[in-house]
């Protein structure tokens, strides 16, 4: 095995708020993972599974053991990013809508994607990327030529 990330984990003071926020946005689902507070998350079809190959990772949200991040402060620990299929612009702003704040608005970047980060509603940041630029240049074509 390489050096892959196939976990991540988000921490939140408030568990339930985060599940409602990313199932809401994100359409992720949560399971609670025997008495801890900890709640194994399923981002979707074609992630990586007990025993099963994907292109994604599942995570897991766990109970925050400090204060939450202050929103002027630097990031402390690693981020994610998440690739969509849709409109990077409307996810944002419905993640905005589902009580996120703007961390770095829609931007495109040529040859990457278009993205845009928010802070869910405990402050922790995360990143969303499409390959569809705001001018519906889908760039994964030139990337594959």
């Amino acid at each position: 095995m390489s050096n892959l990330v196939v976990h991540f984990e988000i921490h939140a003071v408030e568990p339930q708020r985060l599940m409602d926020y990313y199932t809401g946005l994100l359409g992720w689902t949560f399971t609670r993972f025997g008495e801890m507070p900890y709640w194994a998350i399923d981002t979707g079809e074609g992630a990586i599974g007990m025993g099963a190959a994907g292109n994604g990772i599942n995570g897991g949200l766990t109970q925050r053991m400090g204060p939450a991040p202050a929103l002027d402060a630097p990031i402390s620990g690693a981020n994610i990013v998440v690739g969509i299929d849709g409109n990077v612009d409307e996810l944002y702003r419905r993640g905005l809508d589902l009580g996120g704040t703007e961390a770095l608005p829609p931007d495109d970047m040529p040859s990457i994607g278009r993205v845009a980060y928010l802070r869910d509603p405990e402050g922790n940041v995360f990143g969303m990327i499409s390959p569809i630029l705001s001018d519906g240049t889908d760039v994964t074509s030139f990337i594959a030529s």
